[in-house]
């Protein structure tokens, strides 16, 4: 059974927001094409998020959630999201998968120090 909420410690390398994750599979994965942009705002608060942050995420809503991200598209396999009130897009990989049976139609997320 899979967890509601899920939880990674994405953190800076080389100058990209990236996270591992040894459950899945996944190391030093990149957020790429908006993701980045929606990171920055999320953590702009955080000290040293830079060093790494918990990112809890969850396809239904959870108390204290910062953001909702709206499901757009599918594109190289891997799925567009809007954060509305920001007016950002940004692009999960196909490294979704390892979370989510199938692209959710939103994300709610919450960045918070670790």
């Amino acid at each position: 059974m899979q967890n509601s909420i899920m939880l990674i410690i994405p953190y800076r390398y080389e100058g990209m927001w990236v996270f591992d994750d040894d459950k899945v599979g996944l190391v030093r994965e990149p957020f790429v094409s908006g993701i980045p942009e929606m990171i920055d705002i999320l953590v702009k608060d955080i000290t040293n998020a830079e060093q790494g942050f918990r990112l809890l995420f969850a396809a239904t809503p959870f108390p204290g959630y910062q953001i909702e991200l709206n499901w757009l598209r599918e594109e190289f396999g891997g799925h567009w999201y809007s954060w509305r009130e920001q007016g950002l897009e940004g692009w999960l990989c196909p490294a979704l998968f390892k979370y989510f049976s199938q692209a959710p139609l939103k994300l709610y997320c919450k960045a918070e120090s670790k």
